[in-house]
Parts: C-alpha cells; sequence; structure tokens
C-alpha cells in the first residue's frame, strides 16, 4: 500500500484529497494545525484503517515515520479574510512549511506536489493566464502575504527538483467550490449563498465586473490527481475557463436559492483582481484533463452542503480561531 502525506487535510480541499486517495487505497497521513480547518470535514475517515490524522503545524519540523511515498502539500489559509487576520502564519507556511516538506520528501525520496494558487498572477495584465505569465503582484500590500508566499514555494520547489534532482509537481489553482468550503471564509460562493440562506442582501465590491472562473471541487481534485503522477514537472494551471462577472453571479445565486435579496456595491478592496480566467491548454494536452462538471449542477451541490448547516454555523461570522 503506497503511503501518502496530505497537509491542510482538515481544510476544503484537503478533505476531498483524503477521500480521493483513501478511495484509491493509498495509506494516507493527514495534517492540519486546525487554524482554518475544521476536523469534522474528516472525521468520517477516522475509522479506517489506512487513514491516520496529526494535529501538527508544518511550519515546525515534519516527521513521518516509516516509508512515504508522495506529499501533497496543500497547508495554507486560502481566503482573504483569512490571509488579512494571520499574515505571518500565511507567510510561514509558505516558506518555513515548504522547506520543511521539501527536506522530508528529499529523505524519504518521496513525490511532491504543491499547492499554488492564480494568486501569483496578481492583477493579471495578460487575460486569460498562462503558466508563462509572471503576473503584476504588489508585494507589500494585504494580499502580498498570500501572493508572495505562493511565489517563493513555487521557487523553492524548483530549486529542490533543480539542485537536488527531487521530483516536484506544481498546481496553480484557480478559483473552486464545493462542499465544505467555510461559510464565513470571505470567499464569493459562500458568502452569497450564506448572504441569500439568511435573508440578507448579497454584498458586492466595486461595480461587480470584475470576472472570476469557477471550477467544481470534483474537477480540481480530478486534475491534482492526474497532475502528481504525470512526469510534468513546470507549474500546471488547474480550473475552469469559463469566466462571469461576479454581477452576473449574483444574479445566478438569487435564482439558484429562489430569494429575492437585493445587490449593495461596496468599496472594491486593495489589489482585488479585476480578471480571474486560467489558460488550460497545458492541463488538456499534459494530462488530458479539463472541468466537465457545469457551474449550474455544481452549484446545486453546494447548496445543498450548506443548507444542511445547523442555524448556528450559518450565521456565525467569524471563524473560531480568529
Amino acid at each position: 500500500m503506497k503511503k501518502i502525506l496530505i497537509t491542510g487535510a482538515a481544510g476544503f480541499l484537503g478533505s476531498h484529497l483524503c477521500d480521493r486517495f483513501v478511495k484509491e487505497d493509498f495509506r494516507v497521513i493527514a495534517m492540519d494545525n486546525l487554524i482554518t480547518g475544521d476536523l469534522k470535514n474528516i472525521e468520517h475517515l477516522f475509522k479506517l484503517e489506512n487513514f491516520e490524522f496529526y494535529h501538527h503545524d508544518v511550519s515546525k519540523f515534519v516527521h513521518v515515520a516509516g516509508t512515504l511515498d508522495y506529499i501533497l502539500h496543500f497547508a495554507s489559509p486560502a481566503s482573504p479574510i483569512d490571509y488579512l487576520k494571520i499574515p505571518i502564519q500565511t507567510l510561514k507556511v509558505g516558506s518555513l512549511g515548504t522547506h520543511n516538506l521539501l527536506g522530508l520528501a528529499k529523505e524519504k525520496n518521496a513525490r511532491i506536489l504543491i499547492a499554488s494558487t492564480s494568486e501569483v498572477y496578481g492583477d493579471p495584465l495578460v487575460h486569460p493566464q498562462t503558466e508563462e505569465y509572471y503576473g503584476n503582484v504588489n508585494t507589500i500590500g494585504p494580499r502580498g502575504v498570500y501572493d508572495e508566499a505562493k511565489r517563493f514555494q513555487e521557487s523553492i520547489t524548483m530549486a529542490y527538483h533543480t539542485y537536488h534532482g527531487l521530483e516536484t509537481r506544481i498546481a496553480r489553482i484557480f478559483n473552486t467550490y464545493g462542499p465544505r468550503m467555510r461559510l464565513n471564509d470571505g470567499r464569493v460562493v459562500p458568502a452569497f449563498i450564506g448572504q441569500a440562506l439568511r435573508g440578507e442582501d448579497l454584498t458586492v465590491f466595486g461595480e461587480g465586473l470584475q470576472t472570476r472562473s469557477f471550477c467544481y471541487v470534483d474537477d480540481l481534485i480530478e486534475g491534482i490527481y492526474r497532475l502528481l503522477f504525470s512526469n510534468y514537472v513546470y507549474p500546471v494551471n488547474l480550473g475552469n475557463p469559463n469566466e462571469i462577472t461576479i454581477r452576473d453571479f449574483a444574479e445566478e445565486i438569487i435564482k439558484l436559492t429562489g430569494t429575492d435579496q437585493k445587490v449593495i456595491y461596496k468599496p472594491l478592496p486593495v489589489d482585488d483582481p479585476l480578471q480571474r480566467q486560467p489558460n488550460i491548454a497545458k492541463a488538456k494536452e499534459i494530462l488530458d484533463w479539463e472541468p466537465t462538471i457545469l457551474r449550474s449542477e455544481g452549484m446545486k451541490q453546494t447548496l445543498e452542503y450548506f443548507k444542511s448547516l445547523s442555524k448556528e454555523e450559518l450565521s456565525k461570522s467569524e471563524h473560531r480561531e480568529f
């Protein structure tokens, strides 16, 4: 049985990765410090023999006993509300955490895939974004702690590959949504659905003309799985190129939830990207991958998940650790 370490395992993407690799008969070692993750996302796996969980911060030394075949590094705050409140931890998990895990991969002769992000492109001047675009990032702006942590993460990963011959993979992940997103994490999908279910007006920043491209979580997990087992070492965009304005997306959510809220407008946050759309030509060519789940279907599944939450969870405005 192959053994895989998944960091950020109690988070949105990490928990879905745990499900996938358990299903594929891997021995899964899950690790999370639970700052933004939640054990309820993986508690259904605790009874399984091939799953174990460690409460640990990967910014500190990481030890795994015995052999290890693969590492998926998904530990990091991943939404503006998180990394604006815990900027130092965000920088540390992308730098010190990545360094620790690359060292572990080297020691164990394991292949490591790191979760990078479309945020490395900043507020892009090229549209759609290809992997060759270097980005437009404000290093000292409020979002810089996340953007630069991820850019450093890519750099040190490539350095370990070129200098030590380590087997590395880099996934540049675009906006992803689905069950287990944290309702109060500040991202647009849970924000809009939460507001609609609570009977609040939907908050749009700026004029709502900024665009996003939403990929359903099952599609993304398939792309990550294929990338891990590919032979490609350079960054690969993973996301859905189907672009929509935030204003139109708000109207979609109102229609989906059957509510009649108004859309209200607030000032655009600093350095908020105005366009976000992946060019996925590389993923199509190298991984034979592209998203297959329509936004209308994915949003239905996501809505059902949020409707299943308790009234207490639905009304929580702050994450418990903050």
